[in-house]
């Protein structure tokens, strides 16, 4: 693990705790305390992060009750040989997706992202896998996030752009365009093959 790594890590654990403090406490000086380990928290984040204070704080110190992984949906939708992926505006590619909201069940959230994302309506197959982002994806993120692919089946529908993509397409695996590897990365759309292929399948997760 590299010296970055770690300082990373040291900053979501303070933010953590602090949160944890702020939540719980009673007493007006251990709140005072713990806001200021929350704010040094965020301050840890500037250099690596390359964001303004007040972006951080607003990313990193906007919660409140004890803090939990965020929850991000993913599907995979295939036909034949290739697989459904969205363009985002910086050019990226990526399952259809999102963070999961706090009304929705990860199922329910996955047909909402494909329909809002890819302009489709889609039926839930089954959970492929359960991942930790941090152990699955190379890109960094101030929160711990699980990630949770979905494969799933078109009932139509047709995409249109959008706030939040411009373009949509199928692609074989072995030419996948340009990935947005925080959402996630040739391998993950590799598992997803595979849980489409196999005639029973058992959930990954780690």
């Amino acid at each position: 693990m590299t010296a970055e790594t770690n300082w990373l890590k040291w900053a979501i654990r303070l933010q953590a705790l602090a949160q944890t403090g702020l939540a719980y406490s009673k007493d007006v000086y251990d709140m005072e305390r713990f806001e200021e380990i929350r704010q040094i928290a965020a301050e840890m984040l500037l250099e690596p992060s390359g964001l303004s204070l007040e972006r951080v704080e607003e990313l990193f110190c906007n919660e409140a009750g004890y803090q939990t992984p965020k929850l991000d949906t993913r599907a995979a939708i295939i036909e034949g040989h290739k697989i459904l992926l969205v363009q985002e505006r910086d050019g990226l590619w990526s399952l259809p997706g999102g963070w999961c909201d706090v009304d929705q069940s990860t199922m329910d959230n996955t047909i909402k992202e494909v329909r809002e994302e890819a302009g489709l309506d889609v039926e839930v197959l089954r959970l492929v896998a359960v991942l930790d982002k941090t152990k699955s994806n190379p890109s960094r993120s101030a929160y711990h996030v699980t990630k949770l692919f979905y494969l799933c089946r078109s009932l139509g529908g047709q995409f249109q752009a959008n706030s939040e993509t411009i373009a949509s397409a199928y692609f074989a695996l072995d030419d996948l365009p340009a990935l947005a590897l925080m959402k996630n990365t040739a391998d993950q759309i590799a598992l997803c093959f595979e849980a489409h292929q196999a005639e029973h399948w058992e959930t990954r997760f780690e």
